[in-house]
């Protein structure tokens, strides 16, 4: 098969490649939901101190990922997609590794920021790679197959969390980086991003997200549409033993099952929702209905009153589920910008959604000065609910768009 041959092909090298490494990604970016509590329990914390610095450590891991996507974001169009993703996995790899050293809780902290800041590079620069490389009529669901692969990381973490102490499953994490890091090696750069390299355009500049109101609006709309995401998973599903207790479900809620189902659920809908909008013909179609589960997911998980851990965990799975509207929206997020600023938006724009968790965690906080842990909940998901419709209606289509272009 020839160079230009893989490159066409919907399972080539740089699609499976991805994968895995969007695979170690998740599996590195979910492990501490899923290990928080044994692993705080293990540094010494009583359970009300685990739930707090359980919110700001996955918190500051957020801010960490919100920093390093602009970083990797610009890199990635200024020195080439190929280099994000060499760059990304060596820190997050390190990183991972040093998380399983950690004797404190401000240590904990300090690595999970660096490692989030590692992480950060990895989703956006792949999806742009792969983009690119692959033709229209292919390319959603290519990286629909990329994303729901990968997102099976975080079914992987919650088994090996099963099966090894917690600080071994960090190591585990930085291990399997660099067994991708050799596979990575085989992989090309994009020939769109090599022809723009010879131009004299400007590449990289973050700032040309900001300065012009047309693509101002579709960066802030595509941010928007993901707040659904890391209200799911950072609130209801990490705090799903908080709401379980709330509930008065008949058991305990265990958060790494309630991760792992969730993940199921978000790895079979990121896969279907590539072929449904490949029969809808529409990016945007495929995305409003995905919506329109999620909501419907979010009515049902509120209505739990008295049942077992088991509705809890079929629940999460289908709020999962509804939530693999992800791989569209980082495909629309590469879709939508020229070649010169393709990796800047597609990075930063799901790690600005992953961003925002510590506001809709402050939302959620502040709520509580007034209401319910329940009702905080209710009022924070429709908020971002009423949000993300909007902004879902607003935004441009991309399935029929030629991405051989530039931004001036």
């Amino acid at each position: 098969m020839t160079l230009s041959q893989k490159q066409y092909a919907i399972l080539s090298l740089p699609v499976i490649v991805g994968a895995l490494g969007y695979f170690v990604d998740i599996y590195d970016l979910l492990l501490f939901s899923i290990i928080r509590v044994k692993s705080l329990q293990s540094l010494g914390l009583s359970p009300t101190e685990i739930k707090d610095y359980g919110a700001l450590i996955i918190s500051i891991q957020m801010i960490g990922m919100l920093l390093g996507g602009i970083i990797w974001g610009i890199m990635g169009d200024k020195k080439g997609r190929l280099s994000v993703l060499f760059g990304s996995i060596i820190l997050y790899s390190l990183a991972n590794i040093a998380n399983g050293m950690v004797q404190t809780t401000n240590q904990y902290i300090i690595m999970r920021f660096i490692a989030g800041f590692g992480l950060a590079g990895e989703l956006g620069a792949g999806i742009t790679l792969v983009s690119e490389l692959l033709p229209k009529q292919k390319r959603g669901i290519a990286t629909s197959v990329m994303a729901g692969i990968g997102l099976t990381g975080a079914v992987a973490a919650y088994f090996i969390s099963k099966e090894f102490e917690w600080r071994t499953c960090y190591y585990i994490g930085g291990i399997l980086g660099f067994m991708l890091l050799i596979m990575r090696v085989n992989v090309f750069e994009s020939g769109m991003f090599h022809k723009v390299k010879e131009m004299k355009v400007q590449r990289g500049n973050f700032f040309m997200l900001f300065n012009n109101a047309k693509r101002f609006k579709k960066y802030i709309l595509s941010i928007l549409i993901g707040l659904p995401n890391w209200y799911v998973v950072g609130i209801l599903v990490t705090f799903s033993k908080e709401f379980g207790t709330e509930f008065k479900l008949s058991a305990p809620v265990d958060p790494s099952i309630a991760v792992m189902t969730t993940y199921t659920g978000v790895s079979i809908g990121g896969i279907l929702i590539g072929f449904i909008s490949q029969w809808l013909q529409s990016r945007k179609k495929a995305l409003l209905l995905f919506l329109i589960i999620n909501f419907i997911g979010g009515i049902i998980y509120f209505q739990q009153n008295g049942g077992t851990a088991m509705h809890m965990y079929l629940i999460c799975s289908l709020l999962g589920f509804s939530t693999g509207f992800w791989s569209i929206l980082v495909t629309i997020g590469a879709e939508q910008f020229g070649t010169n600023l393709r990796a800047t938006a597609a990075t930063t724009i799901p790690n600005m959604v992953r961003g925002s968790l510590p506001l809709v965690t402050l939302l959620f906080y502040t709520l509580q000065n007034k209401f319910s842990y329940v009702q905080s909940g209710m009022i924070t998901g429709l908020i971002i609910a009423v949000i993300t419709f909007i902004a879902a209606l607003m935004i441009e289509e991309t399935f029929h768009k030629d991405l051989n272009f530039l931004e001036v």
